[in-house]
């Protein structure tokens, strides 16, 4: 079923006793021009009467074909509020959303995606939840989700389920992008390969699960254009996966794990040429049984091990202490001054 954009708008509720802050609402776009104005238009037309100072960042994935120019072109006539960043080749979803959280000013951050299945008239109730009931981070859930069952809705259920294992999170929907975040809690994770979607598990990191929480949310059937980022990231998304679950349990103290797999592993070692110590002095032949090799084997293996979790040790201290590598690269972004380029209150 088509969806008429300006249905989009027209229920729009902005919540009255909204605490003060300032809204930076981020959207990555990769090979979008034909939902470029549409986009603007959307966000403009829902957080027009938004009774607090906010801003919008599109993020240009590195699209070949018009969305830069068509995005550029509207946010001149609508107004300085409207911010493009423009990356030099296109980074992929994770690293553009990156970009716009680290170009955002305002206190909370809003982020959602740029085929506007996401409703832009949802913000206001995200942000609501987020500072009424203090919370770091508010998710959308898409309950009545408007996408196909084989190739997106059932894919998305398996991924959910896996995730919410690996990760201990009761989150219905961890695939959603719509999601209102306090910015100096978002701002203390840095996102990389397909980890947008794992963003609540980065988030439980640095702070609790109890200050985080999801509601529902609205969802459209795509009307224009086509997804750019399909099923092929499903091989990519399982790596990511098996990082995170790695980094959640042993992300600060890398030396623990490959210490206790080369203990483990030298541990076995040593029971195996002990036994075979113990025939040697009995009189038996053990130069040319196979379980001398393996607990050879297993003892250099397991030392091995050890070093490899000194010398994680090592990088660890040095990736807490060192600098801010990126993930992306942008184009003549130049940041406005911090007073400047706000929607004013209505």
């Amino acid at each position: 079923m088509a969806l008429n954009r300006s249905d989009m708008t027209s229920n729009t509720h902005i919540p009255a006793n909204l605490p003060p802050h300032r809204l930076s609402v981020v959207v990555p776009m990769y090979n979008e021009e034909e939902l470029a104005h549409d986009l603007i238009n959307a966000v403009q037309a829902a957080l027009a009467s938004y009774p607090q100072p906010w801003e919008l960042i599109v993020v240009d994935d590195g699209s070949r074909d018009r969305t830069w120019q068509l995005l550029r072109e509207r946010a001149r006539e609508v107004g300085p509020h409207i911010r493009i960043v423009r990356l030099l080749r296109n980074f992929r979803q994770t690293a553009a959303m990156q970009a716009g959280i680290d170009a955002a000013r305002g206190d909370v951050i809003v982020t959602m995606d740029g085929d506007l299945q996401n409703d832009p008239a949802d913000i206001p109730k995200l942000v609501h939840k987020l500072l009424t009931d203090d919370l770091d981070m508010v998710a959308g859930w898409r309950q009545n989700r408007q996408d196909g069952f084989l190739l997106r809705k059932l894919p998305s259920r398996l991924a959910n389920r896996l995730i919410r294992r690996v990760s201990g999170l009761e989150f219905q929907d961890l695939g959603c992008s719509l999601k209102a975040f306090r910015t100096e809690v978002v701002r203390k994770i840095r996102l990389y390969g397909e980890m947008h979607r794992f963003i609540p598990a980065w988030m439980a990191t640095v702070t609790s699960p109890d200050r985080m929480a999801e509601v529902a949310v609205s969802h459209h059937a795509r009307t224009k254009g086509q997804s750019k980022y399909g099923l092929s990231r499903t091989l990519r998304v399982l790596v990511d996966l098996l990082s995170i679950h790695y980094f959640l349990r042993f992300g600060t103290r890398p030396g623990h794990f490959f210490g206790g797999l080369g203990l483990l592993v030298m541990g076995a070692g040593t029971l195996m040429l002990a036994y075979l110590g113990v025939l040697k002095l009995m009189g038996e032949s053990i130069g040319t049984r196979p379980l001398m090799f393996l607990g050879f084997f297993c003892v250099v293996g397991g030392l091995q091990f050890l070093t490899t979790g000194v010398l994680a040790e090592l990088l660890m201290r040095t990736y807490f202490d060192g600098g801010q590598s990126r993930a992306y690269h942008t184009q003549g972004h130049v940041q406005p001054d911090d007073a400047e380029a706000w929607h004013a209150p209505v």
